[in-house]
């Protein structure tokens, strides 16, 4: 090395646009790869040594050797135990389809949460009952986290209902003019249900059937002779066993 070092990530950026300006065929285009931008904002570290991350919580005095010490530590808002605390009594709201789509990254700037739960482009769903919690929690005074989401909850509730009333108005009224609906999901899972349990009452039968007929075969061999219990002599029965006996001295 003659006594210099050589940082070779750090010369992924300078290589690459080197071959990018200096192509064989000078009329085909290079593709730019899609680290290059990225790199060339973050360019790799040229130190040798592993910094140490920034400590988000405080370590334990007694722990002189901390597990896991140059490993980034998580990181932990407060609505995350609001979110698991909301999805672990609600696990269906999952199973809703969600809108992640942002116009310009600003979104979560435009909603007020004083107002409420409902806000401008942003559906009903479980992240407007966090963060109205949230907002309820640090702007209402003498209120605890528990009051917060009971206040929230019923209020999600309550519109939760009104969305079921309009879709049942909305599906009976196009029933009213010539519409019609298929199955919905529930009743398709049902049909799905009662196919496969008719599958397995057959599959059972037949086993059913086949260990029957193993087990009258088993005993096919050992039928059991009629004997009339009352013309049984007893004396040649105790004879032989008599005879077979040692007399004791």
């Amino acid at each position: 090395m003659g006594g210099q070092r050589q940082i070779r990530p750090g010369k992924v950026y300078q290589t690459m646009t080197t071959l990018m300006n200096h192509r064989i065929f000078p009329t085909v285009k290079v593709q730019q790869p899609i680290w290059y931008k990225v790199v060339e904002s973050i360019p790799p570290a040229e130190i040798l040594t592993r910094p140490f991350p920034p400590q988000h919580k405080k370590q334990n005095p007694k722990t002189r050797r901390p597990s896991r010490l140059f490993q980034p530590q998580p990181l932990v808002y407060e609505e995350d135990e609001l979110r698991t605390t909301f999805y672990k009594d609600h696990p269906w709201e999952l199973a809703r389809p969600r809108m992640i789509i942002e116009m310009d990254g600003k979104d979560s700037r435009r909603y007020d949460w004083s107002k409420g739960l409902i806000q401008p482009g942003m559906p009903l769903c479980g992240e407007s009952v966090v963060q109205r919690q949230l907002w309820m929690m640090h702007n209402v005074p003498d209120i605890t986290k528990e009051q917060a989401y009971d206040i929230v909850r019923r209020e999600f509730y309550a519109l939760r209902q009104e969305e079921e009333v309009e879709r049942r108005i909305a599906k009976e009224e196009a029933q009213m003019v010539g519409a019609y609906f298929g199955k919905s999901f529930s009743q398709v899972g049902m049909q799905l249900e009662d196919e496969q349990f008719e599958k397995w009452k057959k599959w059972a039968g037949k086993q059913i059937d086949a260990v029957q007929t193993e087990q009258d075969a088993a005993y096919t061999n050992f039928e059991a002779e009629d004997v009339d219990v009352d013309n049984i002599d007893l004396d040649e029965i105790v004879e032989p066993v008599a005879e077979e006996v040692p007399v004791q001295k």
